[in-house]
């Protein structure tokens, strides 16, 4: 969706013109976004502001004020965007994969969620300020990554049940979790609790536990 944004902030790294790059409303707020998901990613809150979203973007700060409202609506729309990162990254088709079970379905999640946040420096920074900034727009963040996501699994699960006795909502808290602390340990050091987690193999064995640790509880 944002392919086009980032060919454009892109071609203004290269020595693109700004004033040539983007000609129209659509193309700029793409190009703003863009940017200030990437800008977010590498720096943080303490260096996100106007000047600098609009220095990244190659557009007058007007531009953003004028079509998001100023910073806070910018993170309002990062926010709103979260939900496509779900939709992106967690498909609802099945892949081949026949959710039969609910453990089926949650074997299924906890894959695809393991690898999309292994792949998105944003999204680790995000769960990262979950626990270290109280701040009103890490909440705004935060609320609309966990709303995509209960909505994903709401659709998703149809007519399945998990066994009963389960108390679904305290372990897959658990199971989520556990797979955001070993992205971010994984991203910090490379290890989690004396488990690697630099190769593609250590990824396997991880991967491997965390469907017998599902499995364990949904069968």
């Amino acid at each position: 969706m944002l392919d086009e944004a980032v060919n454009l902030e892109n071609s203004l790294e290269a020595g693109g013109e700004p004033e040539r790059r983007v000609r129209d409303r659509g193309a700029t707020e793409r190009a703003i976004l863009a940017a200030a998901k990437r800008l977010l990613a590498e720096e943080g809150f303490q260096n996100f502001g106007i000047n600098a979203v609009a220095r990244r973007a190659g557009c007058d700060k007007q531009l953003i004020y004028r079509y998001y409202g100023g910073l806070d609506g910018l993170v309002e729309a990062i926010g709103a965007d979260l939900g496509t990162w779900v939709k992106d990254r967690i498909p609802e088709d099945t892949g081949g994969m026949f959710l039969l079970t609910y453990g089926d379905l949650m074997e299924r999640l906890s894959l695809l969620l393991l690898d999309a946040l292994r792949d998105d420096p944003l999204m680790r920074r995000i769960l990262a300020w979950e626990i270290s900034e109280n701040t009103e727009q890490v909440r705004r963040l935060s609320e609309a990554r966990s709303k995509a996501l209960a909505l994903w699994l709401e659709r998703m699960r149809g007519s399945l049940t998990p066994p009963k006795g389960v108390d679904t909502a305290a372990v897959n808290a658990i199971v989520i979790a556990a797979i955001q602390h070993l992205v971010l340990a994984a991203s910090a050091g490379g290890q989690c609790a004396g488990l690697s987690l630099k190769t593609s193999k250590d990824w396997e064995k991880a991967a491997t536990a965390l469907k017998r640790i599902v499995r364990g509880v949904y069968g």
